[in-house]
């Protein structure tokens, strides 16, 4: 299983995403420097990523700014009222293949969400002057046991 929380890559501005294909089940980490509009989660290749925010359709299941997660425009799930991620705060998710698991500074938010089917990538999206750092590997905090970093597939020649 992979660990998703915070190799650290800088997202930020106005429009923007990205993601890369999973080989285990991952861990992420996201340090929030300045709040905007930001998602994080897991998609398919099918995904949109020119459409922001993510969630939108069966291709996404994502972390948005607000708390909220979502899945083919559905509100799966949403974090508790006095846990929605501040400025500094570092967010982590899992996904084990069929669960996405939010963290937030270490803690479980115990706010599970699942839904999206197939192979799936880890996605990030920033909008609005959002600035956040992805850790992939080298996290914050502790993956829970059975997670661990992202293991970039790589052909050998």
């Amino acid at each position: 299983m992979a660990w998703v929380f915070g190799c650290c890559l800088r997202w930020c501005g106005d429009g923007g995403s990205g993601h890369v294909p999973l080989k285990e089940m991952p861990a992420v980490q996201l340090d929030t420097h300045h709040m905007g509009v930001w998602g994080i989660g897991v998609a398919t290749q099918k995904v949109n990523l020119n459409q922001i925010p993510f969630g939108r359709d069966v291709h996404s299941l994502v972390l948005r700014h607000d708390g909220s997660v979502y899945h083919n425009n559905e509100e799966k799930n949403r974090l508790p009222a006095n846990s929605i991620p501040q400025e500094g705060d570092i967010v982590g998710i899992t996904y084990d293949h069929v669960e996405l698991n939010i963290f937030l500074n270490g803690k479980n938010m115990h706010c599970p969400a699942s839904g999206i089917r197939g192979t799936v990538f880890p996605v990030v999206y920033v909008d609005d002057s959002a600035i956040l750092d992805c850790q992939f590997s080298e996290f914050y905090y502790t993956p829970p046991q059975g997670f661990e970093k992202i293991l970039f597939e790589q052909q050998i020649f």
